[in-house]
Parts: structure tokens; sequence; C-alpha cells
């Protein structure tokens, strides 16, 4: 589904902006759209934490492929 693609790369997209923010106390998303309490990065921290939420019925999908297999 697209729905599941979008979730899996804004879920990257939040892991890899935890990771700068870790490693190098930079945080990508408040640099790019001006600071963590602008509209817009906190629109897309919503977005992430949302995919986030999505990416956890993932986990608990079957695969159809697989299904097919049996």
């Amino acid at each position: 589904m697209i729905i599941d693609r979008i979730a899996l790369i804004l879920a990257i997209i939040g892991g890899l902006n935890w990771g700068c923010v870790g490693l190098f106390r930079f945080d990508l998303v408040a640099y790019l759209f001006g600071g963590q309490t602008a509209t817009v990065s906190r629109v897309v921290y919503t977005l992430v934490g949302l995919a986030a939420i999505w990416c956890i019925s993932l986990l608990f999908r079957q695969s159809v492929a697989s299904d097919s297999a049996d």
C-alpha cells in the first residue's frame, strides 16, 4: 500500500533526524523549517509521529506474499 511506504519514509526521516540530534546535537527539521516551535516543524514532527504509530501496525500484519506461498 502507498500509505505504508509513506509511513516508512516518514519514520526513516524521523529516525535520521533523531540520529543527528543524538550524535551532533543538530535538529535538521528545526534547522530547515525555522526552529522547533515553528508551525511547519511541528507539522513535520506530528506527521513523523503518526507515521511511527502507523508502522506499528506493520509488525502485526501478515504479508500477502507469505500467505500465498503456504
